[in-house]
């Protein structure tokens, strides 16, 4: 068994202008990852400007100086690659895996759209992607059974004025208030070398790299000083917190929530094995007691997890929707027993053994392409400064005792700090 959860080698530097290159080299196929981190995320957004982060993700592909319109999607795809992009609270990737022989080619797109992506962007541009914007929050959000959980919970769990109250996809006033300027000021501020990071796993030399690197990036301007991400409060926060939505849903679903600890802590590490003893798989204390059991929970659709949040405390969700009969007060009121008789009795050391399993055999299926390693090494360098803090995960995971889970279970799932959302159908509150 592998004493690390990275066995990889991993090579970094820095370039002059700031921006952090890490490289895990890998020959066993010959393919390479390209990923690259931003240090911006929601929590970065101003008041008046959410949303900016994410209209971003979608904006960076719609051509920069040297690459016209769909050209980046074009070109990477037409040579055997797929790419993509993903925005959090905490960060923003933009990721590529191609054939190696096409790692020169992923380096000058995303240098070029770093740096020559404001000079392009057009009003056409910025209107036409808010659109896109739009739509995607119809469909993903508000159109979808239980779709706007997320941006449901957010404000419940962080109070006005800290920078996890609002989600990813932002106000739709604020983007549409924004002006093209506002904009290009925003990319000037945190899409700029000195607060990314690169990294490259896969079949590459850590020093040709590093020189591709300097060849394409080692141009562009350090972005210098910018806004500081808020730090915000929760002494305004006071709980128990409970909110009932009615709206066009098949069945009740209720979600419990409760803040725990940063992503990143021993704390955490604790509440993620708690959490996949909770409601992780058909072994799980919900899906045996609501599922099975009590035949008062769907059984696809009992889960609970911990949201990778790293500069505040991180929520712990768990959620169960009702089968035909059964009441929302019934269901929440059986979920919370759950959740609190864990809290009173702790775990079992066959739950313990078996979410570790489950936990290490996750990781490794995550580890096992070089795209998942590239996120990662990315994830440990912008989060940590450290990409190589990557291989203390999986150790942190099996050190946990089932001590350290009652402690964790006992001091953040405590019933006056426990935010309910509860779904309602229509009919049933009509």
């Amino acid at each position: 068994m592998s004493e690390t959860g990275y066995p990889w080698p991993i090579e970094t530097t820095r370039l002059a202008n700031g921006l952090r290159v890490v490289v895990s080299p890998d020959r066993t196929a010959p393919v390479v990852a390209v990923n690259l981190w931003y240090d911006v995320g929601s929590r970065h957004e101003p008041e008046g400007q959410t949303g900016f982060a994410h209209l971003f993700e979608h904006l960076m592909f719609e051509g920069s100086v040297n690459v016209p319109k769909t050209e980046h999607m074009r070109l990477v795809q037409g040579n055997g690659g797929s790419l993509n992009a993903t925005t959090n609270p905490d960060r923003t990737n933009y990721f590529e895996t191609l054939p190696a022989e096409h790692l020169e080619l992923a380096l000058w797109l995303e240098a070029d759209r770093m740096g020559g992506l404001v000079p392009a962007l057009v009003q056409e541009t910025l209107d036409n992607q808010r659109d896109v914007v739009k739509n995607e929050r119809r469909q993903r959000y508000e159109n979808v059974p239980y779709g706007d959980a997320w941006l449901r919970l957010l404000p419940l769990l962080y109070p006005e004025g800290h920078p996890y109250h609002h989600p990813t996809i932002g106000s739709m006033a604020d983007l549409n208030a924004a002006e093209l300027g506002t904009f290009q000021a925003f990319h000037r501020s945190y899409y700029a070398p000195d607060n990314a990071v690169l990294t490259v796993a896969g079949d590459a030399e850590p020093a040709e790299v590093f020189a591709l690197a300097e060849k394409y990036f080692g141009k562009l301007a350090a972005g210098g000083a910018r806004p500081a991400a808020p730090i915000g409060s929760l002494d305004s926060w006071a709980g128990p917190v409970s909110s009932v939505v009615a709206a066009e849903v098949p069945a009740p679903r209720v979600y419990l929530a409760h803040r725990t600890y940063p992503y990143g802590t021993p704390e955490y590490d604790a509440l993620t094995v708690l959490a996949t003893i909770l409601g992780q798989g058909r072994g799980s204390r919900l899906y045996r007691l609501l599922a099975d059991g009590a035949r008062l929970a769907q059984p696809d659709t009992v889960s609970a997890y911990g949201v990778d949040l790293a500069y505040a405390p991180a929520p712990l969700i768990a959620s169960a929707t009702a089968r035909p009969g059964v009441t929302a007060a019934r269901l929440g009121a059986a979920l919370a027993e759950v959740v609190d008789d864990l809290v009173a009795g702790g775990v079992t050391d066959a739950e313990l053994t078996r979410a570790k399993a489950l936990l290490e055999t996750e990781w490794w299926i995550g580890v096992a392409t070089v795209d998942g390693r590239a996120d990662l090494l990315s994830r440990y360098a912008t989060l940590f400064g450290d990409p190589a803090r990557v291989g203390t995960r999986l150790p942190g995971w099996r050190a946990v005792t089932a001590d350290a889970v009652a402690e964790v279970a006992r001091a953040v799932l405590r019933p006056e700090d426990r935010v309910t959302l509860v779904y309602e159908p229509m009919e049933a509150v009509a």
